[in-house]
């Protein structure tokens, strides 16, 4: 194998790890606490997903055509965004590049997302997206109210222990060393709340016991 042919294989080579770390860092994101999701998010749903398709919507710097999942939904709630109905929505096509794959048979999805610069809703795998019935009545009820009203807290989750929040507008969230869980009591039940003296407390819904957070005041 001559020299050129090596050094061909080495560019290659170089070029396939620079490509492949580009796009786990493009997929790269912290678990969020569905208040964070929806304070981040330029839109917030509940629609119904009525149909999907691979759509062409652009080329990449290279002049390949770039490719997009399209699902068209049917909007029943908007709980953040523009006054118009969002009917569609645009995903990368694979998990790689953090493309979300749906359900189209008209199930109804909680969706939270970012609006493009020509106004199309796009979402991620980091994005917060989950099934309607799977969430909790506190979560569906934050949504209306709760969650808009901690906007200007921060959350800040606890990966091990100790942790400790460094100001009073923080809510420390701890499901996953608790309970080994993104998914757990704080994200389903709570919500964090900026209360009169601007600092922030989590508030519990009704649907959890006391006793399960004793140590967790209500604002």
């Amino acid at each position: 194998m001559t020299w050129t042919m090596n050094s061909c294989l080495v560019t290659l080579a170089i070029l396939f790890l620079w490509r492949v770390e580009e796009i786990a860092e493009a997929c790269s994101c912290s678990p969020a606490h569905p208040q964070q999701a929806f304070c981040n998010s330029d839109v917030v749903i509940r629609a119904k997903i009525v149909g999907k398709q691979v759509v062409d919507v652009g080329n990449d710097i290279y002049g390949n055509p770039v490719k997009r999942f399209k699902y068209d939904v049917k909007q029943i709630k908007s709980f953040k965004g523009p006054t118009r109905d969002i009917d569609a929505i645009y995903t990368a096509p694979t998990s790689a590049v953090c493309g979300v794959s749906l359900e189209h048979n008209c199930k109804e999805y909680l969706i939270t997302g970012k609006l493009e610069a020509d106004g199309k809703m796009h979402i991620t795998l980091c994005d917060f997206i989950e099934p309607w019935e799977t969430l909790s009545a506190t979560q569906k009820k934050s949504l209306t109210q709760r969650y808009e009203m901690g906007c200007e807290c921060k959350i800040t989750r606890c990966t091990a222990i100790p942790c400790m929040i460094s100001s009073p507008a923080e809510c420390l969230w701890t499901d996953w060393v608790i309970e080994k869980m993104v998914n757990g009591g704080q994200a389903k039940h709570f919500a964090c709340i900026k209360r009169s003296d601007d600092s922030c407390a989590w508030y519990r819904g009704a649907a959890l016991p006391k006793k399960d957070f004793l140590d967790i005041e209500d604002p």
